[in-house]
């Protein structure tokens, strides 16, 4: 009987040549990408002169001092918890009554609310269902006037309210 000779761990001969076409390939692709990006270099550099020629720096606007007051303000209004007053204005609401405006003042604390209403008592009823809310207190019907001109004699109130969640 013949001995036969296995060996596992040998491996196949590789060829030489695969591997320097590889270096090849890869030596031009790294060729290519240097040109290129020295290119597009100089394609951003000739481009930010041009930008830099075509818009002149201008110098800073003096801010004054009632327009500074006037942003802060308006930043002021901004943070107020709005979400809280227009919850309760729309829990007092019913279909006798239509709101026209509604003006708070930081300063004080406090909100103006101008509307219409079918009548005097929808008015009132409306007063107090503000009253309720918890967002509001000292709601008071500061003026109504019933509107002569018009055929269906609405009225015109304003209310006033402290506004509790404003910081004072």
């Amino acid at each position: 009987m013949q001995r036969i000779e296995l060996d596992f761990i040998r491996r196949a001969p590789r060829s030489r040549w695969a591997g320097r076409v590889l270096l090849a390939v890869a030596l031009g692709v790294a060729g290519d990408m240097a040109f290129t990006f020295a290119q597009l270099q100089t394609v951003v550099k000739s481009n930010e002169a041009l930008v830099a020629r075509a818009q002149p720096r201008k110098a800073v606007q003096t801010i004054s001092n009632e327009e500074l007051a006037l942003a802060r303000d308006t930043v002021e209004r901004l943070g107020l918890p709005w979400t809280k007053l227009f919850a309760a204005l729309e829990s007092a609401a019913n279909d006798q009554v239509a709101l026209l405006a509604i003006e708070p003042d930081t300063k004080n604390g406090t909100v103006k609310i101008t509307g219409d209403s079918k009548d005097y008592l929808a008015a009132l009823g409306y007063v107090l269902n503000l009253s309720q809310a918890d967002a509001l207190s000292n709601v008071q019907l500061v003026r109504h006037e019933v509107k002569q001109n018009d055929p269906q004699r609405p009225v015109a109130f304003s209310i006033s309210a402290a506004w509790n969640e404003v910081k004072r």
